[in-house]
């Protein structure tokens, strides 16, 4: 595999920390550094999908080290990344991916759906953030953080667990732009909007379709168009990019919204999940 858009060399001699790298946008991304010449720590919940990716990176001819692990438990994170430190000795790149949400009235949110998906969006982040900060990246001189958000800035109905952490992820992005440019650490972040991975398959058929009626270029991104702009502004390309969080979602965010206001009290199909 070689890479579609950029040079072969754009990231030799790195090592990039993919959380959420079994699958998806992690999985592409992954795939993509791979090719560029980095080697990558791939981090997830389930060890399958990490070792098939493994798989993949190794058949690159570059090395992958598959680490389970749980990123909302912040000792377990410190010691995912003093792993990576052990085998690699540095980390370069941090890509934020792993998140989760599901579609639910707010009415009906529970304490421990709210919390679980603040855990892993917000939480999780934060502490993969800092502990790559900490143990690698301030010692060493510097490097890139890309986190994952989502195109919320209109709000996210049905999913306000969701769009909160997000939001929080933005802001956290840009406070630590400025606090962290002393250490020549660049973060921004990535949203995309509706794109063709396993985890639109949870979505019922016509959210899906809503969805993609609201995109102007008329069609869902692809994994590999997210991991193009990640490797973008993790390069030399992205030197002096800091504190941005990049809309990539084929102009849905300047056109209309999906959400539908009733005349009535009634439920709104496709956004109620059974417990």
């Amino acid at each position: 595999m070689t890479s579609r858009i950029f040079r072969e060399d754009l990231l030799a001699g790195q090592v990039a920390v993919i959380t959420g790298g079994g699958t998806g946008i992690g999985r592409a991304t992954a795939l993509e550094m791979a090719a560029l010449g980095a080697d990558i720590a791939l981090v997830g919940r389930r060890p399958e999908p990490l070792r098939h990716t493994q798989d993949e990176i190794g058949q690159l001819g570059r090395t992958a080290l598959a680490l389970p692990c749980d990123i909302r438990d912040y000792d377990a994170v410190g010691k995912t990344v003093d792993a990576v430190l052990d085998r690699f000795g540095r980390i370069d790149t941090l890509f934020n991916n792993a998140g989760g949400q599901f579609f639910q009235p707010s009415t009906d949110l529970t304490p421990g759906g709210w919390q679980a998906v603040l855990n892993t969006n917000l939480s999780g982040t934060f502490f993969f953030t800092q502990h790559v900060a900490n143990r690698a990246m301030i010692p060493s001189g510097g490097g890139a953080i890309v986190n994952m958000v989502i195109n919320m800035w209109r709000g996210q109905p049905a999913a306000v667990h969701s769009a909160a952490a997000r939001a929080g992820i933005d802001n956290l992005t840009k406070s630590l732009s400025v606090e962290w440019a002393v250490h020549k650490i660049r973060i921004n972040a990535v949203a995309p909007g509706t794109v063709r991975t396993e985890g639109l398959d949870q979505y019922p058929e016509d959210v899906v379709r809503q969805l993609r009626s609201i995109i102007p270029l008329k069609r869902e991104g692809t994994p590999e168009e997210i991991a193009w702009l990640v490797c973008y502004l993790a390069s030399e390309a992205g030197a002096w990019i800091t504190g941005e969080t990049i809309c990539i979602d084929g102009g849905s965010q300047n056109w209309g919204s999906m959400w539908n206001i009733p005349d009535d009290n009634s439920d709104i199909q496709g956004y109620r999940r059974d417990e």
